[in-house]
């Protein structure tokens, strides 16, 4: 056995210099005293180990002591030589007890040279497997290996209770070019809170959660955690295979949006959240009730302040811990994907909060921000802007997207705010932004990364939507990158809901003034492929819930209601509907409490609900309804310019050119002997009715059947004369009523 050698205190003291910055925790070099070092004729080996009583080197193969460190020229710094090399682990004397552990500063380099490369290029696809917190065995030894990018840092530190929140303990080893610091910390174990100690220019900073953590603590608590690295055990195998197939632009797609916190809580109003996989059970089940082909959450990603929705996240990679672990979530998505129902996740790529323990000003500089105001902070929103033309912070934001699409299983991605992504002067006055390098207001960067996003999605996740929440005239957001779009699948109709929303809003008296609002939007219907949003923004703020929008009683509140939702179902487009909407609640949706269950004892909002339903499943299993929902050639105008009577009459069409009758009457009078030309004789179907006594309505109708005249009417061959409901909506195919 090899002991420690009597030396001169030259050889092993360290100069004053360093000694110092290492006991003042400003070292930026730690690799380079601390560890094994080879001195000629064995090894020196020092440790900086602030607290501890003693240190003993032990032999790793066969247990027994190899030397007794001795006391350095400053508190807590040990050191030794041996006379060769070889694999040791330290036994520590803490005044709390005896730990054994290998040395962090006796592990090589430990990022590949490919990886640190396609980081800095942006080109990175996997960084949640490459930077942050890898639990990993690395020489047969398990540890922890943790890489950060802080180019601009003097030091980095991983911090935690393993060290006491010390970042003296555990200094990081710099990437030079990269801009990365890297350690790997033995012994260290998933779930195990962490965060960087950094040591900026002008001094230290707080500590700071890892922008690219799988984990994290739940809040209000703020350090990240190391994930467990067991991969999930998926079984959507089925799902995944026709994906690509159930979201092709004829197939139909009804979108239930839902904050995840406040849709259903264990006790009502003030009760626990549930996990994930209770949640799964209880949602599921509605889900396939309701019709709906995909949910859609609001933003999951790991977020400070439960009152931004999750719309200002701080952790690109890793799941609330709200709901459970980063497996609830998966399991939740594979037992959605089994029920074949689609998930769709809020994505928020333009802007982030400024909490000290996030990214703002990481490493003391702007880092993932721009660094003028003009350019990196959104006055209303009180965040900062990320800097995608930056290629780390593009290739971090992009991996980002990888990420919950492969590593989750994520079926598409809401990106918010693109028009805030798009312009330079969004929402800035005069004097207060930068033109681009061609003194326009688009910001190139950021057009550059849409464009990229799409473009690699669609590539690296077959059959994943990109959905688009832009509000201005930007074209082709939902045109191909080859043909000079942005290349999204679909973009958020906001000019249909606004219209839309504003007309039914009007007593009904004053509705033949505001008849365009319901007609303007088939004007540019097909400039973009579209999803007709009532959303969450439409239902909080003051804004009043959306069966309290509509004028009136409360019996026609709730015809206005279930004649508005069966508009937008028969209406080109796909559909997304706000949770509490389909049972019509009263109060505005809050994140803080549950959804308005108990309303469902009273008839009214039952029959929203069972309306909403009977419109999915209709949508779904009639192709006029959806084939062409993005086509032309599915939508033909019959009665556009009765405002005098605020009817609507329109038809789709399917692929095989079969026709479906719309007509709407959106004033509380039935309207009887009204004639509306159709296409083809014989008999029609009155497939739907939203008067219908079934939903809370009058019944007034057609009997289930209409007949054709051969009276030409409104350009077509033949017509139908009709009774419409007051406030109702009708929905009509040929065909023979069965017995």
């Amino acid at each position: 056995m090899t002991q420690a050698q009597s030396l001169k205190p030259d050889t092993l003291q360290l100069s004053a210099q360093e000694a110092d910055a290492l006991a003042r925790g400003e070292h930026g070099n730690p690799f380079g005293i601390l560890g094994p070092h080879p001195d000629g004729t064995g090894m020196i080996v020092r440790a900086f180990l602030p607290n501890a009583l003693g240190v003993e080197m032990i032999d790793r193969e066969s247990g027994q002591r190899l030397a007794h460190m001795e006391a350095g020229q400053i508190p807590g710094l040990f050191h030794a030589r041996l006379d060769y090399e070889v694999p040791y682990f330290f036994r520590i004397r803490w005044p709390s007890g005896v730990q054994e552990t290998e040395d962090p500063y006796s592990f090589g380099l430990l990022l590949g040279e490919m990886d640190i490369y396609l980081f800095n290029e942006g080109k990175h696809r996997r960084l949640g497997h490459c930077l942050g917190a890898q639990f990993m065995t690395v020489d047969g030894i398990e540890g922890v290996r943790f890489a950060v990018w802080a180019p601009n840092a003097r030091r980095v530190s991983v911090v935690g209770n393993f060290n006491s929140w010390d970042g003296r303990r555990h200094p990081m080893r710099l990437r030079h070019g990269a801009g990365i610091w890297e350690l790997f910390i033995p012994r260290l174990k998933p779930g195990e809170s962490y965060k960087y100690e950094i040591l900026g220019q002008h001094g230290l900073l707080p500590l700071k959660a890892d922008p690219v953590a799988l984990a994290t603590e739940l809040s209000p608590c703020t350090a990240s955690v190391v994930a467990d690295p067991t991969p999930f055990e998926w079984h959507d195998d089925d799902w995944m295979a026709q994906r690509k197939e159930r979201h092709s632009y004829n197939a139909p797609l009804s979108v239930y949006e839902l904050h995840a916190g406040s849709w259903m809580r264990e006790g009502g109003d003030n009760g626990r959240l549930y996990t994930w996989r209770e949640l799964a059970d209880r949602l599921i089940p509605y889900i396939q009730e309701m019709g709906f082909t995909h949910i859609e959450l609001l933003p999951i990603m790991e977020h400070p302040f439960s009152g931004s929705w999750g719309y200002q996240p701080l952790s690109q990679f890793a799941p609330t811990s709200r709901f459970g672990t980063p497996a609830d979530f998966a399991a939740f998505i594979d037992a959605c994907h089994q029920a074949n129902i689609g998930v769709i996740l809020d994505w928020v790529p333009a802007h982030f909060p400024t909490d000290p323990h996030g990214l703002a000003r990481f490493d003391g500089t702007a880092l993932y921000e721009y660094e003028h105001p003009f350019e990196g902070f959104h006055q209303d929103w009180n965040t900062y802007i990320y800097n995608l033309g930056r290629n780390e912070v593009h290739g971090f934001m992009l991996a980002s997207a990888m990420h919950w699409l492969n590593h989750f299983h994520i079926d598409g991605l809401r990106v918010d705010a693109v028009a805030s992504m798009l312009y330079r002067d969004y929402s800035r006055k005069h004097g207060e932004w930068i033109p681009n390098q061609f003194g326009g207001r688009e910001n190139l960067e950021t057009i550059a990364f849409l464009r990229h996003l799409n473009e690699v999605v669609h590539e690296e996740a077959p059959g994943a939507l990109m959905i688009a929440e832009e509000s201005t005239a930007w074209p082709g957001v939902s045109k191909p990158t080859s043909e000079g779009g942005l290349g999204f699948n679909y973009k958020w109709n906001m000019g249909w809901m606004h219209d839309t929303l504003h007309y039914i809003e009007r007593d009904p008296i004053h509705r033949q003034y505001e008849h365009h609002n319901m007609t303007f939007a088939m004007v540019y219907a097909y400039s973009e492929r579209f999803v007709l949003p009532i959303s969450h923004d439409e239902v909080v703020h003051g804004k009043g819930s959306l069966v309290n929008k509509m004028p009136g009683d409360v019996w026609q509140k709730f015809a206005n209601l279930r004649a508005y939702l069966s508009f937008m179902w028969a209406h080109p487009g796909k559909k997304l509907l706000f949770m509490g909407c389909e049972i019509g609640q009263w109060r505005e949706w809050s994140h803080d409490r549950e959804l308005d269950w108990f309303l469902l004892e009273h008839g009214n909002h039952q029959g929203v609900k069972k309306l909403v339903a009977d419109l999915n499943h209709l949508y779904r299993s009639e192709p006029m309804l959806h084939e062409y929902d993005c086509e032309p050639e599915g939508f033909q105008w019959v009665v556009g310019d009765d405002n005098v009577n605020s009817v609507l009459a329109w038809l789709r069409f399917d692929s095989k050119r079969r026709p479906m009758l719309v007509v709407a009457n959106l004033t509380p009078v039935p309207r009887y002997d009204y004639r509306v030309g159709v296409p083809e004789g014989g008999e029609w179907l009155e497939l739907f009715n939203s008067d219908s006594t079934l939903y809370g309505g009058s019944g007034v109708g057609n009997s289930g059947m209409a007949l054709a005249d051969v009276i030409a009417s409104h350009g077509q061959p033949a017509s139908l004369n009709l009774t419409l409901p007051p406030l109702g909506v009708v929905i009509f195919k040929p065909g023979t009523r069965p017995e």
